[in-house]
């Protein structure tokens, strides 16, 4: 069944929400900078979750709902039970691996358990709305935005497979490759320590590719996942660049990094350049397989294993 597309007029005043869905918390928050020497930005990393939060508001609450769009809502949450914990335990294990929070008026003040001495509540909040923000932005391109190239929910495509679980060899590899590499540049360039951290991304990118992909990919609007991811990277980068790092809300552990800074980015370590490359890819891969789990209408172990 073939989706109209929006009206010029509506795409003009989406095009216009869409720059205020970042402009507006972006503003908000650089607005929390202060000239004080002493505590330049005051709650700053709190008011900045905002970057998530507002953007889940507009999507969820009108983008969605004024297009009447059909989310599969137990594909949602499932795909958010399943990978809110992979960003928690990031934090609850690693933290005191991988990242120190030098800058405690940033924030409430409030201590989230984790190993190693807790870390900021905000922590926490930040992978949940992240996720949240990313799911709701890929629906969102895919049901409506980009709707021209989206497979619909009751598409034979979707409905009709063997199973689910199916072994994609390329992603073994290239996470093999990959870690490799970090490991070699470490040892020779990079310092003392592990690529941790690193290690930790590409895992969690490419262990669900490496399971799922060949079942998702067919699925997949992979225009709406450049978009979502594109947008993903540019409100990153603008957090870290621009506030998180030159003022002290988080910063990174060199033992457990690549080694690789980028100077003009306040010492960027470029791991962080592919966060939300791979829980863009991550999340659109797990969310399309329970898609296509609830529309075929099986239980759970006869769509993954077949019969």
């Amino acid at each position: 069944m073939s989706k109209s597309s929006p009206s010029p007029r509506a795409s003009y005043w989406l095009v216009l929400a869409m720059f205020c869905m970042l402009a507006v918390p972006a503003a908000i928050t650089l607005h929390t900078v202060h000239t004080s020497t002493q505590n330049p930005t005051p709650h700053g990393y709190t008011v900045s979750l905002l970057l998530f939060i507002i953007p889940i508001i507009v999507i969820a609450g009108w983008f969605i709902p004024r297009e009447g769009i059909q989310v599969s809502r137990k594909a949602f949450w499932w795909t958010i039970a399943l990978l809110f914990p992979l960003g928690a335990a990031l934090d609850f294990f690693f933290a005191q691996y991988f990242f120190y929070f030098p800058n405690a008026q940033a924030t409430l003040g409030v201590k989230a358990p984790a190993l190693g001495g807790g870390v900021p509540l905000e922590e926490y909040i930040f992978y949940l709305t992240g996720f949240l923000a990313v799911l709701l932005l890929y629906i969102w391109l895919d049901e409506y935005w980009l709707a021209a190239y989206s497979v619909p929910n009751d598409d034979a495509d979707r409905i009709n497979f063997v199973r689910l679980l199916q072994f994609h060899p390329e992603s073994v590899v290239l996470a093999i490759f990959l870690i490799l590499a970090a490991i070699l540049y470490k040892r020779n360039f990079g310092g003392p320590g592990f690529p941790g951290y690193f290690t930790f991304l590409v895992l969690g990118a490419l262990l669900p590719s490496s399971m799922f992909l060949p079942t998702a990919r067919p699925v997949i609007n992979w225009r709406a996942v450049s978009l979502a991811m594109f947008m993903m990277v540019l409100v990153s980068l603008l957090w870290e660049v621009t506030l998180a790092l030159p003022y002290g809300w988080w910063n990174f552990r060199d033992g457990q990094m690549i080694g690789i800074r980028i100077t003009a980015w306040s010492r960027l370590p470029v791991e962080e350049v592919f966060v939300w490359v791979a829980v863009t890819y991550a999340t659109v891969i797990v969310y399309e397989i329970f898609r296509r789990w609830k529309a075929s209408g099986r239980k759970l172990r006869h769509a993954l294993m077949g019969r």
